[in-house]
C-alpha cells in the first residue's frame, strides 16, 4: 500500500520524470495501484445499503464497476503500461469525485488517504488473531 501510495504522490507532486522507471523495477507495482483504486473507487461509488436506492445511486455503482473493470483489464494485460495510467486515473477521481474540504490539495487528500490506510493496516496487523 505505501508503494502505491508513493507512487501516487512522486507522481502528483513531481509529474511522469518523477516515477519514470518505476514500474518496470516493481512487477507488482500495476496490482498495488489497482487494489488501491479499488479501495478508494468502490466505497465513493456503490450503492450505499443503508440509504434510499435511485437511478442515480445505481448508475453511480455500474460507472464505480466499469472504471475497476477497465483498470483491472488494462492491469491483467499490460502491467507495465497500466501503472502511470491506473495512477492518473486514481489522480483524477481523487480530484473529481473526492474533493476533500479540508485538503483543498490533490496531494494532501491524498496524503490523508495513505495516512488512514497505513492506521488501519497497523491495526489490522497488530491485532491479537492477525498472525495466526
Amino acid at each position: 500500500m505505501e508503494r502505491g501510495f508513493d507512487y501516487l504522490l512522486a507522481l502528483q507532486m513531481g509529474g511522469g520524470a518523477a516515477v519514470t522507471g518505476r514500474a518496470e523495477a516493481d512487477p507488482e507495482l500495476a496490482f498495488v495501484l489497482l487494489r488501491l483504486a479499488e479501495d478508494i473507487v468502490w466505497p465513493v461509488t456503490a450503492v450505499d445499503e443503508e440509504a434510499d436506492p435511485c437511478a442515480d445511486s445505481f448508475a453511480l455503482d455500474e460507472v464505480g464497476c466499469v472504471l475497476l473493470s477497465a483498470l483491472r483489464d488494462w492491469a491483467r494485460d499490460s502491467p507495465t503500461t497500466a501503472v502511470p495510467g491506473i495512477a492518473r486515473s486514481i489522480i483524477r477521481f481523487t480530484v473529481n469525485v473526492i474533493p476533500d474540504p479540508d485538503h483543498a490539495d490533490t496531494t494532501n487528500t491524498l496524503e490523508a488517504m495513505r495516512d488512514e490506510r497505513l492506521v488501519l493496516a497497523h491495526a489490522v496487523h497488530s491485532a491479537p488473531d492477525a498472525h495466526r
